[in-house]
């Protein structure tokens, strides 16, 4: 079936479903994101939400997925389930993708509807970036993906100064040894990553005493959790 033909026929089972439980109204949308798919269901009355809210277990069993999404938006419910088959999101095109960024600007991918994530680094909103997950889930990769676009968007280095400290042995960062950006070789072990971070702060402060900001320094830690273990202070 066509992908046309199936987002036809998902609307009406969604549509089949509510109206099973007397739940008026007629789902529309059927848009398309890299990893779901979304239907907004206008409601005739929108004290049935939370009616379609329970209806999530039903909705996925007709649907024949794994899954199923239902939450309140306005005057409406909106039912989304996860694709089949996800679409990569790739680095260098969703670089091209986006122009006119300001500087020190990473990438992290893309939104629920696939439009494109950013984040500043020198915001006063970003003080620091906690990248959290269960293992496999792909901390690293995105933590690789923001350290390589800030280096692409930063070509000579001049502006921007990156410090990779990655204390199992260089795993996570090692690939990138030698980038013309790092202050000082990929750091690969606890005791120069407590070194390297206690001549960072005094960096810091000195250069604060000074009302200075540039270059950037931009610190990527890999396994923090592992470290503050380990390192202590």
């Amino acid at each position: 079936m066509s992908l046309k033909g199936r987002l036809e026929r998902d609307g009406n089972v969604i549509d089949e479903v509510f109206h099973r439980h007397g739940i008026a109204g007629r789902a529309t949308g059927g848009r398309v994101t890299p990893y779901a798919i979304r239907y907004r269901f206008d409601l005739e009355r929108p004290a049935d939400a939370d009616r379609a809210r329970d209806l999530a277990d039903e909705l996925a069993s007709a649907l024949g997925v794994s899954a199923c999404r239902v939450y309140r938006r306005g005057v409406a419910v909106v039912v989304e389930y996860p694709r089949d088959e996800g679409i990569p999101v790739r680095l260098l095109p969703l670089l091209r993708q986006v122009k006119n960024v300001p500087p020190a600007t990473a990438a992290l991918g893309v939104d629920e509807d696939g439009v494109p994530l950013l984040i500043r680094i020198p915001s006063p909103d970003v003080a620091h970036v906690l990248v959290a997950g269960t293992t496999g889930s792909g901390k690293t990769a995105l933590l690789r993906a923001m350290a390589l676009s800030l280096a692409l968007r930063h070509p000579e280095g001049r502006d921007l100064t990156l410090v990779l400290i990655d204390p199992k042995g260089g795993q996570a960062f090692g690939c990138f040894e030698g980038l013309p950006h790092l202050a000082r070789p990929v750091v690969r072990s606890v005791e120069e990553a407590v070194e390297t971070l206690v001549s960072l702060v005094r960096l810091m402060e000195w250069r604060d005493r000074r009302g200075e900001s540039r270059p950037w320094v931009v610190v990527f830690i890999d396994e923090l959790a592992d470290l503050m273990m380990v390192g202590r202070k």
